[in-house]
């Protein structure tokens, strides 16, 4: 009898503990954080670059995972081609400039989308709902969903390999467009290019790798390609700071012969213009504003690619050097330079203006283009592509002109210096259309010479003395 009332109680004891450790688990626990955080988790042995948009590169996988830390900030987004295809007729050339976008990320419960607000329709005033009523009336675009990783403290860790790994400038529509065959991107044989993969305090720089795949149906991928089923290129992206609220967007006035910006205003007062107009400029100031005469708060420097042999180089540094007559006839001093590209720079960074020499198989166009601010028009970075063939194209005019030839005797030196001389005219006018200039066919009608017209030479027969 005493062992049944022993085991009773201690059943008793045992089922009342047992209630007691059920009622008290209903209340949470304080959770005790680790010492590994979420993020610190997933970015362990991960290398880091830290920067504008503080990034990890995965070795073993070759994956890039993003931090972002600024969620609806907006910033800039350029796509470009930094290795190209070769051939002028597909214009798929070197450090091809692709579009800017203003971009934002916003949060959407397990996603981060990166979406392109649109500038084209906008109500610039201060009445929060009549900027609501266009926002909402025109389509946006969500450029990708990235799949959050991991979060704490404001920051979202996500994984943005696919992104990066994309073909963002449509080389492949380009094939498909110039009837050179249909291209898919093999993945297997694309990979992130880390010697240009980068990370600055106000621009974030990516570079990969890609590898088309398909059956070439044109001449012209044929001819550049060594096997032309296999077309390698690389492409660049690029998250840039945008610049400050201090720019003063100046009106276009079409006798100026500017590029600029448009967009709707339906803001605007019905007694006036809907669609507003505004040039494309540098951002420049005076150091001192009363002086008739002053250096710049910060000049305007472009540089020059290495890569252009001399004598070429110098003479497109002089031709792009002119410009700087016209900044100090409107007051500056010293306020437009062109350098050398130090070695350590990237061409495709927005913080450099670029010339840029390009070989293609064939004679070509030169180009002069920029990256703006879509918002008010302000040239943040200026991007020249010049074609190499062009000088020989112009030796060969000075050669058909002069038919040199005599036995025993060099070609004539005049050849080489007038090919220059057109050089450092094609420098100055694609310069000038990366300042915002457009062209101005009409100056040598009217006995103006402008670099922005074309130029041709001026050719006299002279009696020949025997």
């Amino acid at each position: 009898m005493k062992y049944f009332l022993l085991f009773v109680t201690l059943f008793s004891s045992i089922c009342g503990w047992s209630q007691r450790k059920k009622e008290t688990s209903q209340t949470p626990e304080p959770v005790v954080k680790s010492a590994t955080s979420p993020i610190e988790a997933k970015i362990a042995g991960l290398k880091k670059y830290p920067g504008f948009l503080e990034f990890y590169y995965d070795e073993k996988q070759d994956k890039v995972l993003i931090l972002i830390d600024k969620l609806n900030t907006e910033l800039l987004y350029i796509e470009s081609l930094t290795a190209g295809v070769g051939s002028n007729d597909l214009g798929l050339d070197r450090n091809k400039l692709g579009r800017e976008r203003v971009v934002k990320f916003e949060r959407r419960g397990p996603k981060v989308l990166m979406l392109e607000p649109n500038y084209s329709f906008r109500a610039i005033s201060n009445d929060a709902a009549e900027r609501r009523a266009v926002e909402e009336a025109f389509a946006q675009s969500v450029l990708w969903g990235f799949t959050i990783l991991a979060e704490e403290g404001g920051k979202i860790l996500v994984d943005a390999t696919d992104f990066l790994l994309q073909d963002a400038h449509d080389v492949i529509g380009t094939l498909r467009g110039a009837q050179q065959g249909n291209y898919t991107l093999d993945k297997s044989r694309s990979a992130f290019y880390l010697p240009r993969t980068k990370n600055f305090p106000q621009n974030t720089e990516f570079e990969v790798t890609l590898t088309l795949t398909g059956q070439p149906t044109g001449a012209f991928i044929r001819s550049v390609t060594p096997t032309p089923s296999s077309v390698t290129i690389r492409e660049h992206h690029s998250f840039v700071q945008l610049p400050d609220n201090n720019y003063k967007p100046r009106k276009a006035d079409p006798r100026a012969g500017y590029f600029g910006i448009s967009y709707y205003d339906y803001a605007t007062p019905i007694s006036e213009p809907i669609v507003k107009r505004f040039i494309a400029r540098h951002r420049l100031e005076k150091k001192d504003p009363r002086a008739a005469v002053s250096e710049a708060v910060e000049p305007i420097i472009y540089y020059m690619d290495p890569g252009a042999p001399e004598p070429i180089r110098s003479a497109l540094m002089d031709g792009a050097r002119w410009w700087n007559q016209a900044f100090e006839a409107a007051g500056y001093k010293d306020a437009f330079q062109v350098k050398v590209l130090p070695e350590d720079a990237d061409p495709m960074d927005v913080r450099y203006n670029v010339i840029n020499w390009v070989h293609r198989s064939t004679r070509g166009w030169s180009y002069g283009g920029s990256v703006t601010d879509p918002r008010t028009g302000e040239i943040i970075k200026g991007h020249v592509t010049l074609g190499s063939l062009r000088v020989r194209q112009d030796f060969l005019i000075a050669e058909g002109l002069l038919a040199p030839y005599e036995e025993g005797k060099p070609v004539s030196k005049e050849m080489e210096e007038m090919a220059l001389a057109r050089l450092r005219q094609l420098a100055a006018h694609e310069v000038g259309h990366t300042i915002g200039i457009a062209h101005a066919y009409s100056s040598s009608t009217e006995n103006m010479a402008s670099v922005m017209d074309y130029p041709h030479p001026i050719a006299t027969l002279k009696r020949r003395q025997d």
